[in-house]
């Protein structure tokens, strides 16, 4: 992966770092090298990485505690994950850590274009242990540029703000944002004429894998004049790879993390070639994390970037290897599935639901909120999906709030758009 040599001396003496850190004071990873007599002396590159075993989101739900290395007197904030590949992960953070989560989103909204000049309008959630919220809150501010924290939904109150303060910014997750286009179109507000010029996308993809907009960009783009920045991140590894102006994948910040993409007998794959992306954390103090697992799969580049940048760019996401759906004889993933949803103008929202049949197989629920409930409407949808996925889901409709008390249970944070039900 093509990063500098002065870059990669940096990394290497960070790793070797956190393998003193790691043996010193986490409980897991000591019994984990003692485990498999790893001498940590004898990792001393990046190529020594394979030596050492991976670690799974099981291994975070099962002995969350014990990947703790610092004393709770010096936990300052406790964050965790969403939950939505089984329980949540409590990631606490140091004030060390706190200040590396700013520096991290810094680094990416400087990446995303954005300057001390910028007003941004938060539209995402600040509690409930959102890490994202706070990291968003504290990157903008380290830029020096404005914040408006108005919270998740409500595109009244949204578009209020947005007239009264003028930001030029907003970070929202994309389906919000066609949301926010309706409620425009349908009260005479003219999108194009507001100092909104750009808006950091988070939560889903906007791209499709070769980075041009899939059907949820394009249907943003279409309306509304302003430039998408897509982001991928995770609680877990506190770092995020987020888009430039070419809009050619997210940018590794290698200062702050090693990422490793795996394929078949957790083997490196090559540019371009889907594999699952796999991080360990320099510089955190409270949950360091060493060749863990995040369960995406992806694809990266290796060239240099337009944008004079030369470390390594994520793919849009791919999927999650355990949200995998195998569907009579169709392997898919959600994020292509809800790309197909999104094209038809009939459908207005939807969640789909994955569960076992009695003999074990996968089944796919859709629960779709239509744009009339005529049987043209209805036969087209039908028509639609049997053609593109060559087989033809379960289909139930709902009306628009019945699919809100869906997606928002209560205590979440995010909208809720897939649901595994699956036995195991």
């Amino acid at each position: 992966m093509a990063l500098p040599q002065s870059t990669i001396q940096l990394q290497e003496q960070k790793l070797q770092e956190l393998l003193r850190y790691l043996s010193a004071n986490s409980p897991f990873y000591k019994e984990l090298f003692a485990k498999h007599q790893i001498d940590i002396a004898t990792i001393k590159t990046l190529q020594d990485l394979p030596k050492l075993p991976t670690t799974e989101k099981d291994d975070l739900q099962q002995r969350n505690n014990d990947f703790l290395c610092v004393p709770q007197s010096k936990i300052i904030e406790y964050t965790s994950t969403s939950g939505t590949l089984g329980s949540p992960v409590t990631v606490p953070l140091t004030e060390n850590d706190l200040l590396r989560l700013a520096e991290n989103e810094y680094n990416s909204f400087v990446c995303a274009n954005g300057s001390a000049g910028d007003i941004y309008q938060l539209m995402l959630t600040l509690d409930r242990q959102f890490m994202a919220g706070i990291a968003y809150y504290s990157g903008i501010r380290k830029m020096g540029a404005g914040i408006i924290r108005l919270g998740p939904g409500v595109p009244s109150l949204q578009w209020e703000t947005i007239q009264r303060l003028k930001p030029t910014a907003i970070v929202a997750v994309p389906s919000f944002i066609l949301k926010l286009i309706g409620f425009a179109k349908a009260n005479g507000i003219d999108m194009n004429r507001t100092s909104v010029k750009k808006a950091i996308c988070i939560g889903e993809n906007i791209r499709n894998t070769d980075f041009s907009l899939n059907m949820l960009g394009k249907k943003i783009t279409e309306e509304w004049d302003i430039q998408l920045f897509s982001t991928y991140a995770s609680t877990e590894m506190q770092t995020a790879f987020t888009e430039c102006t070419a809009g050619k994948g997210g940018h590794h910040q290698p200062e702050l993390v090693i990422v490793e993409l795996l394929g078949e007998n957790d083997q490196p794959v090559p540019p371009n070639t889907p594999g699952e992306v796999t991080i360990t954390t320099l510089g955190v103090e409270a949950m360091p994390l060493l060749r863990y697992k995040t369960g995406d799969i992806c694809t990266y580049l290796d060239e240099p970037c337009t944008c004079g940048r030369n470390s390594l760019r994520l793919s849009p996401l791919i999927g999650r290897k355990k949200q995998m759906i195998k569907f009579k004889g169709t392997t898919l993933y959600p994020p292509a599935l809800f790309d197909l949803l999104n094209e038809r103008e009939e459908i207005l929202d939807f969640v789909v639901e994955i569960y076992s049949n009695e003999i074990g197989l996968d089944q796919v629920q859709l629960y779709l909120v239509p744009s009339d409930t005529s049987e043209e409407c209805d036969h087209r949808i039908r028509a639609y999906l049997q053609a593109r996925l060559r087989v033809s889901p379960h289909i139930k409709y709902l009306t628009q709030d019945e699919i809100i008390k869906i997606q928002f249970p209560e205590a979440g944070r995010k909208a809720v758009k897939f649901i595994d039900r699956r036995v195991g």
